[in-house]
């Protein structure tokens, strides 16, 4: 069985969990502990961040991304991606993604104020903003591959102040984001397993209970 390191509640395992129950590929999944790391994963990829994803044959896929390509080969969703949805995730992988850390940790970056890294991040929001005025997803009224890629930083970038965000201008970038929260989808992969370390149970994932739509 192919395996799968995953931590919870990080963006990038999230990405890597939807694409695999869309595509219904089985995996053992192993939630791990981000302090704690097994030395089965590090040997696996030495860079030690997650996910990772350890085929049958051994083969190693450690970047986000190339996971969710493995999982969706072949799918209409990962057909119809576009350059124009690679460069938007790329701005939101190495632009956004450094603003949202400083926004988040703002006390490790005293340069700037927690306020300031968080207008930084919204010119992104706000490009999202622009886009969701035509369409419910980004490019359609469907997910895209972008939608599933970019939604678990926007979730992470929303909860470092909730009431803000709330409230904010951003109304089509929060209904965008609370209907991904509320979906069968999001709940979907954000069910709670036992730290594997802790257990050392094999979990089945995407569980068969699990009936999502796009």
């Amino acid at each position: 069985m192919t395996i799968l390191y995953s931590f919870r509640r990080c963006p990038y395992a999230m990405r890597a969990r939807l694409s695999l129950v869309l595509s219904n590929k089985p995996v053992q999944l192993r939630e791990i502990i981000l302090k704690h790391k097994p030395e089965a994963m590090l040997q696996a990829s030495p860079k030690g961040t997650v996910p990772v994803l350890i085929e049958k044959n051994g083969h190693v896929i450690d970047e986000s991304l190339d996971i969710m390509k493995w999982a969706l080969e072949g799918s209409v969703l990962l057909l119809s991606t576009t350059p124009e949805m690679h460069l938007l995730i790329k701005e939101n992988d190495e632009s956004f993604k450094k603003w949202l850390d400083k926004y988040k940790y703002a006390d490790r970056y005293p340069e700037h104020s927690e306020v300031y890294y968080r207008e930084q991040g919204e010119i992104f929001l706000e490009q999202l903003e622009r886009r969701l005025t035509n369409s419910n997803m980004l490019f359609s009224d469907k997910y895209s591959f972008a939608d599933l890629a970019i939604l678990p930083f926007i979730r992470q970038f929303a909860f470092v102040d909730i009431r803000w965000f709330n409230q904010s201008r951003y109304q089509h970038v929060h209904h965008w984001l609370m209907t991904f929260i509320d979906s069968a989808l999001f709940l979907s992969i954000m069910q709670k397993y036992p730290t594997w370390l802790e257990s050392n149970q094999e979990i089945s994932f995407p569980n068969n209970n699990i009936n999502v739509t796009n």
